[in-house]
């Protein structure tokens, strides 16, 4: 048995009664991923418009006493909170993107082609434009409604979830969504245009302290659930009546599994907007880099789209420094290509 194990590149780690199978090749993979991000979020600590040296940086985060009263400034409620979101929202992305993938067993799938991103950035743009007093905390609420029922929505049009149809039904009804907020842009006043198409761009400059927190409470029990479930999700893959064979209850995971997705891609779009193509790029390159079941996938879709940010939003901060273009523009620039490229390679199949 380990030899068999070993030809398919895999080990077994045993603690006490339980054992799991582990893969090498993917953890090595996993560990460059995550120290690439830490790279990146160093560099993206010390550069801006008031350079910091990186030896000032371990001061400023474990004793930031000792720097100046703008650079403490800089670091902890500026650049810190902006790359932290990043990451976060990147994770979210990523995650509900593999997860929406693996539900509907069709690469093309993401939280953003079926219009859960237009109807969470429509629900939360009239929040934030005719309801301004109401709290932070009401924004992931209200872009989970909006998520939720444009998704419901979807599923009905579509009535199942793994034929290309429920795809192109999502796309028009994103299509649809897209139209209702460009009627309001040319019909708003002109300072709430500019409001709502600065928050639409996917523009992380407004993260701080108390958006992270929102995002990472909701984002948390989402990400669990699609965890607790990957193992379901593995013997789902087999087939329908391998997966109810193997005592998996299809109905309750579809359920869980679809609401998860949408979970995470509402509490992102609620806090900065919608970041469109992480959650196609991402588990296609997580597939590609470390193979494995669904623990595998998610896991690395979170990676991989948390880099995907972070270097989206550096490229919009730095490089035409002092404009700063929004990530979501920069992410946009990659996911067009990407997404003709597969739609051209699936072709036959739609």
């Amino acid at each position: 048995m380990s030899r068999l194990l070993e030809r398919n590149g895999l080990r077994a780690l045993r603690l006490g009664e339980r054992s799991w199978l582990l893969r090498p090749k993917a953890l090595w993979v996993g560990g460059l991923l995550a120290m690439l991000a830490t790279g990146l979020l160093l560099g993206g600590l010390t550069q801006g418009s008031l350079p910091i040296p990186v030896s000032a940086i371990g001061r400023a985060l474990f004793y930031p006493e000792v720097l100046a009263e703008q650079q403490q400034y800089i670091v902890w409620d500026i650049r810190l909170p902006r790359l932290l979101m990043a990451i976060l929202c990147g994770a979210m992305l990523g995650m509900a993107g593999a997860a929406m993938q693996s539900i509907t067993r069709n690469g093309l799938a993401d939280p953003g082609l079926i219009g859960v991103k237009e109807g969470s950035s429509a629900v939360v743009l009239v929040l934030i434009l005719l309801f301004p007093a109401l709290g932070l905390m009401w924004r992931p609420l209200a872009g989970m409604a909006g998520g939720l029922l444009v998704a419901a929505l979807v599923a009905v049009l579509a009535r199942d979830f793994s034929r290309p149809r429920f795809v192109l039904i999502g796309i028009g009804v994103s299509w649809a969504f897209s139209a209702a907020i460009g009627v309001f842009m040319t019909t708003a006043d002109v300072r709430d245009v500019q409001t709502a198409l600065l928050w639409m761009a996917g523009n992380l400059h407004a993260a701080s302290w108390p958006l992270v927190t929102v995002a990472f409470c909701w984002a948390l029990p989402a990400a669990v659930l699609l965890l607790m479930t990957a193992r379901a999700s593995d013997a789902a893959l087999l087939g329908n009546q391998a997966a109810t064979g193997l005592g998996v209850s299809l109905a309750r995971l579809t359920v869980l599994r679809f609401i998860a997705p949408v979970l995470l891609t509402a509490a992102s779009v609620s806090c900065v907007g919608s970041i469109g193509f992480v959650g196609l790029i991402a588990p296609h390159m997580a597939r590609f880099l470390l193979r494995g079941g669904q623990v595998a996938l998610l896991c690395g879709s979170a990676l991989l789209g948390s880099l995907l940010v972070l270097l989206a939003d550096s490229i919009g901060r730095l490089a035409f420094a002092p404009l700063q273009i929004p990530a979501g523009i920069v992410i946009s620039l990659i996911g067009g290509p990407f997404f003709l490229a597969l739609l051209w390679q699936r072709r036959d199949r739609l």
